[in-house]
This record gives structure tokens, sequence and C-alpha cells, in this order.
């Protein structure tokens, strides 16, 4: 665990990243989330499985995979939801169902890119929100996002889950940074 992490341990239990955040995979990524190549999602999907599937401490018990979501107006814009596309190939490959209803995003947030740590954090809360609690409760929830920068994102999808009875929410990206 960081040092950030130790100091303020997050809503989620346990995160893994397929690699860093550099290179071909982060050239894969943006292809994925800014050009709009969806094939890519289970491409990139399929890669985060292989790595790590065998940490089988970190997969067990998981009974419901679910992407972090965009607003309905990004996701028009792009014609797709990124995180979805990665989250259908590994649900797919673990034998995990998939649930894109049980989170929602309220508000129209701007990109976490352009934005410093104390900022994401900021421009995140409030902004999901639980549409299907009973699909969660009691549930070891396995939370899917493309890229871990400061873990805001999740972190406030898994608070919200968390607070809707999920019982436990671990976490998986396809990149660190």
């Amino acid at each position: 665990m960081c040092g950030i992490c130790e100091a303020a341990p997050p809503p989620f239990s346990r995160h893994r990243s397929a690699g860093r955040y550099q290179g071909p995979l982060k050239d894969a990524v943006l292809l994925l989330k800014y050009r709009k190549y969806k094939p890519l999602g289970a491409l990139l999907g399929g890669k985060a499985f292989e790595a790590l599937k065998r940490d089988q401490e970190f997969w067990e018990g998981i009974a419901l995979v679910v992407p972090v979501p965009l607003h309905e107006r990004r996701r028009r814009e792009r014609g797709f939801n990124q995180a979805e596309a990665v989250a259908r190939e590994i649900a797919g490959r673990a034998g995990l169902p998939l649930d894109r209803r049980v989170l929602r995003k309220t508000r129209n947030a701007p990109p976490q890119t352009s934005l410093e740590r104390a900022d994401r954090a900021a421009n995140v809360r409030g902004a999901y929100a639980v549409a299907r609690g009973e699909a969660i409760a009691g549930k070891i929830i396995l939370l899917v996002d493309d890229v871990f920068t400061t873990g805001a994102t999740l972190g406030a999808c898994a608070r919200v889950l968390r607070a809707a009875g999920a019982a436990e929410v671990r976490a998986i990206t396809i990149a660190q940074a």
C-alpha cells in the first residue's frame, strides 16, 4: 500500500492495475478513450484479466462486476463507456455477471485529466449514485475503470456502493499513473 493510502485508507479494499500508464499501454488507453476505438476495450480488458487472474485471493468471493459510469451526455458523445467495454471482457473471462446499471453518474463533472490531486476529489464528490441497491446488498463488488491516478473516481464510486449495502468493493484498472 502506498503512503497516501496508509494515511487515509480508501473505501475500496483492494486495487489492482494491469500495468503502468506509460508507453504503448498509455497509447492504447488514449486511443480507446479519446479516439473512440471501441475494439480496444475488449483487448485491454482481456489483457488486464490475464495479467491479474493468478491473484486468487483478489478474485475470491466477487459476486458482481460494475463499471465506473459516464454521465449520459458524455456517453452519447463518445458512443460508449470505455470502462464498461473493459469490464464486460473482464466479467466474461472471469465468469462473473456484469451490471452497468448499478451506478449512475448524476452530474456531468469536468474530466479528471486536467485537475490536480485535491481538485480531483472535489470534482467527483457527490457525482455518483447507486441506482440498483438490491443488486449489490451484502455482495463483494468488482469496480472497473480505465486509469488509476489518485483514486478519487474509484473512491467516490466505492463510497456510494458501500453506503448502499455492498459488503466490500475491490477495483481493477487497466493502468496506474
